[in-house]
């Protein structure tokens, strides 16, 4: 082997745990979370989500990153909580609540927004339809049809 194919190799080599670090550090898809209440009142429901994303090969920490916020039952601040999500360039937003719906709604109309829970997300304007939500925003609603049988979509 040359003199100078020897340093290109070695040189190349020193360079791979660089290589590696750099890819490490990329960003991780991220979840913005929002819960309407304090994180003490919501530990069984946010346990039962982290769960089932790792059961789904999403684990927090190494494929994924979760910004969790809290309105602490303060809706107010839910608008400025969805803004910093807008900033941090959150992939997703989770969140649950009409109110805290509402805002993300009215904050952003390219992150995809998801809810757990909303009161009549056609009658608030959340989704066109609950068939066929449209735009960003999706989720689960418990309604009681007319016959009194409650559907969720």
């Amino acid at each position: 082997m040359k003199r100078r194919e020897f340093i290109t190799l070695v040189g190349g080599a020193a360079a791979w745990p660089l290589a590696a670090r750099a890819q490490q550090s990329a960003k991780l898809p991220t979840i913005g979370f929002l819960g309407a209440n304090s994180p003490a009142l919501q530990t069984g429901w946010t346990a039962a989500f982290v769960q089932r994303l790792r059961e789904l090969g999403w684990i927090e920490g190494r494929n994924l990153a979760i910004q969790y916020r809290w309105a602490e039952g303060r809706f107010d601040r839910s608008p400025g909580i969805i803004a910093e999500f807008v900033r941090l360039k959150v992939d997703v937003i989770v969140t649950h609540g009409t109110a805290n719906v509402v805002a993300a709604k009215q904050t952003t109309s390219v992150i995809p927004i998801i809810f757990a829970a909303v009161a009549d997300p056609v009658g608030n304007n959340l989704v066109a339809a609950l068939a066929r939500p449209g735009g960003n925003v999706t989720g689960l609603s418990a309604q009681r049809s007319r016959r009194g049988t409650l559907y969720c979509d």
